[in-house]
């Protein structure tokens, strides 16, 4: 591609309609011109071959991608990544933005993510290294999608926690318990002060487990444990499955008292949760699956903000995601990012809960908390909560004694002196 093809290619953003076009941030790593290697990249997930041999017509003003810049950050000698076979000779590091034609796709995830995530994104010539690092919409594209249901306020109002964030537990061990036993352990916790007990996203509907009577127990032990406390309780059960399970499985674990429903989110698909959020009555809650294998290199597949925006636009009410800490080996900027991505304004969707999850505890709360920057998140133990000295009870209590020393401004080891659970879990989890 030279001259006035590579410029059939590029426009000026200032020129192009905005609402007729999603704009798409990637770093590439290219051989030969960037210049040519950014057309390519436009080409390769829009128009492809742009006219017909013979024929006097070009399908670039209509249909093609555009990009609309283009900046070279660095010339490497190599690749970031060893490739086979290697590529010859120097290699530029680029940011390209692209507005490309959303009514290439219209408002259907698995055509988006063809054309933004597929063939001509990641087998452009000359581009062996492409990373998609954001990912904007117009708000004429966002009005097609229902987005979350009940979203951040609805769920504070429907769940009656204000002014904090949402207290999760994770019931253990994940995937080994009967209903009974699992069913006693969320009875303990919501009588600890959880708010809400859920399944881990590897227990769906196993034999030893199966899904009917363990959403039978637990529904009735929430009902119990609201009667006794006096205030809302969630049973959050994973219904993660075959796509044509969802709607009978939600129906199954509504019916029998869960609710919210769970779905590992790109597993089972994208689309397939939009077709879930249609029929769902209750919130919709992801788990993240699969996502670290797209994201984890930091210089190819997908950043994780673009699969939370994804995950909202599909119909999740709480985006649950990689959190601190060192075991989720996500740097402290993505996690900010991905929860911006929660919450920040998106046309007509209601913001997402997000939820930075992994090997949390009563002792990790302030420093979720400081790092968060506000209480607008769920917090999510499993041990911390159910691996807790004083047992499942005890470890939900010490969720609410830490939260009542920083909503108090003081320190939770001086509170804990007053607070034998927030004091163990300090100790066992610190």
């Amino acid at each position: 591609m030279i001259g006035a093809q590579i410029a059939g290619f590029y426009a000026e953003l200032s020129q192009l309609d905005a609402d007729a076009h999603l704009l798409l941030d990637y770093r590439i790593e290219c051989s030969g011109d960037p210049r040519a290697a950014a057309a390519h990249l436009a080409s390769e997930q829009s128009t492809a071959q742009w006219r017909r041999v013979g024929a006097d017509e070009d399908y670039r003003p209509r249909f093609a991608a555009k990009v609309v810049d283009l900046e070279v950050e660095t010339v490497l000698s190599g690749t970031s990544y060893p490739l086979a076979p290697p590529v010859d000779g120097p290699v530029s590091v680029c940011r390209v933005r692209i507005a490309h034609p959303h009514a290439n796709f219209g408002p259907r995830i698995p055509n988006l993510l063809s054309a933004v995530l597929g063939e001509g994104a990641y087998f452009a010539p000359g581009i062996p290294i492409v990373k998609l690092l954001d990912i904007e919409f117009p708000d004429i594209y966002l009005a097609q999608f229902d987005g979350p249901r009940f979203g951040l306020k609805g769920l504070r109002d429907l769940w009656q926690i204000h002014d904090r964030p949402f207290f999760f537990g994770v019931i253990k061990p994940n995937i080994g318990l009967a209903p009974a036993p699992f069913a006693e352990l969320g009875l303990a916790a919501w009588r600890g002060g959880l708010d809400i007990a859920k399944d881990d996203e590897m227990l769906a509907d196993p034999d030893w487990s199966p899904l009917a009577e363990r959403t039978k127990l637990l529904g009735a032990a929430r009902h119990q444990a609201e009667q006794e406390t006096g205030v809302p309780k969630v049973y959050l059960a994973n219904i993660t499955d075959e796509v044509d399970r969802l709607v009978e499985l939600h129906d199954i674990a509504v019916g029998n008292g869960a609710n919210a429903v769970m779905v590992n989110a790109l597993p089972v698909g994208l689309s397939a949760v939009r077709m879930l959020r249609r029929h769902a009555t209750v919130p919709l809650v992801a788990h993240f699956p699969v996502i670290a294998a797209m994201s984890r290199l930091p210089h190819f597949g997908a950043h994780t903000r673009v699969l939370t925006k994804l995950q909202r636009l599909a119909g999740f009410d709480v985006i649950i995601m990689p959190g601190f800490g060192p075991r989720m080996m996500t740097a402290e900027d993505e996690i900010l990012e991905c929860i911006a991505a929660c919450t920040e304004s998106m046309g007509p969707i209601k913001p997402a809960l997000p939820v930075p999850g992994g090997s949390d505890s009563a002792a990790t709360l302030a420093r979720v908390h400081e790092q968060v920057g506000d209480a607008d998140f769920g917090f999510v133990p499993g041990r911390g909560v159910f691996s807790h000295p004083h047992g499942p009870r005890g470890g939900a209590a010490s969720l609410r004694q830490a939260w009542e020393a920083i909503a108090a401004g003081v320190p939770v080891a001086e509170h804990a002196k007053q607070h034998p659970e927030l004091a163990s879990a300090l100790e066992s989890f610190g």
